[in-house]
């Protein structure tokens, strides 16, 4: 079989619809790279794009995607409520199928250093990909966001120069690129319009504030909802209903239930099937227990 890759990039726009359009459409160019989703979200004034396909093709697709981006979109004009630091912001290689997480790192930093190269705009390598042991995180990366790191720059404060291209940020600011596990970018509404009570609860719940280990969190006000918006980085070690239920035991300090939940992209069959078993107590439900499953 040949190897698949799979890309999740993030990008700074989700209000105007003909920007989002002809970003996708660029992801989208590629013969061997497909878009299998995207979605795009006006408070947090950001879309999100899932692709597959061949590691070359993937990769090509990836950089005429940031092209794009950097030609539509100033940070300077930006503003929503997810921390950003470029107008393409993160870019994920994600091993599925014949590639190895040491060949997505490899990807990673080719693309890293095509991007600084023949765009100018700098680039940081993150997770698996990072040259330093705090760029791990992508958050310590994008600390103090487009502003903050732009004066950090124009500081000449060497910690926060990029791995790749000029140690100044455009219009375009700067990409983030790296190479992770599968991710589940999940949130949940509460019922109660107060932010206060949604960052309470994100600070309880992420791993960098003495929460669960493999979640990033923060507390938001979303279309007059507080929303806890999380991305779970090892569904395997830190599965889904788990996090579901303590944010529900948070919540219910303040008086205060979840009220619904969304997923941005796509969740692996396997986060479901975890969640199933624990919610109904089947604990020997498998994949092939599911009808769909025996259609494939």
């Amino acid at each position: 079989m040949s190897p698949i890759v799979e890309s999740v990039p993030n990008f700074s726009e989700g209000r105007r619809s003909e920007v989002i359009e002809a970003i996708v459409a660029a992801y989208s160019s590629v013969e061997g790279a497909r878009v299998i989703d995207y979605s795009s979200d006006p408070d947090h004034n950001r879309s999100v794009v899932t692709m597959v396909g061949a590691p070359a093709a993937v990769s090509e697709a990836l950089f005429r995607g940031i092209a794009k981006a950097a030609e539509l979109i100033d940070l300077n004009q930006h503003e929503g409520e997810h921390p950003r630091l470029g107008a393409t912001d993160v870019v994920p290689f994600i091993p599925i199928r014949e590639i190895t997480m040491a060949e997505c790192v490899e990807l990673a930093r080719e693309l890293a250093q095509r991007v600084s190269v023949e765009l100018g705009i700098p680039t940081y390598l993150y997770y698996e990909a990072a040259t330093r042991p705090e760029r791990k995180v992508l958050a310590r990366i994008r600390k103090g966001e487009y502003e903050g790191v732009k004066m950090a720059l124009e500081a000449g404060d060497p910690d926060r120069l990029p791995d790749f291209g000029p140690s100044r940020l455009g219009p375009a600011g700067a990409t983030t690129i790296g190479a992770r596990p599968a991710l589940i970018a999940y949130n949940i509404y509460l019922t109660t319009d107060d932010e206060v009570i949604a960052k309470n609860i994100g600070k309880a719940v992420r791993h960098s504030s003495g929460g669960l280990r493999y979640v990033q969190a923060m507390g938001m006000l979303v279309e007059g909802r507080a929303q806890v918006s999380m991305n779970l980085l090892d569904y395997r070690k830190t599965p889904v209903h788990r996090v579901t239920e303590l944010v529900r035991r948070e919540a219910a300090r303040y008086g205060v239930g979840i009220h619904s939940a969304e997923l941005i992209g796509l969740i692996p069959e396997q986060a479901l099937i975890d969640a199933a078993q624990w919610y109904l107590q089947l604990d020997n439900l498998k994949p092939e227990s599911i009808l769909e499953w025996h259609l494939k």
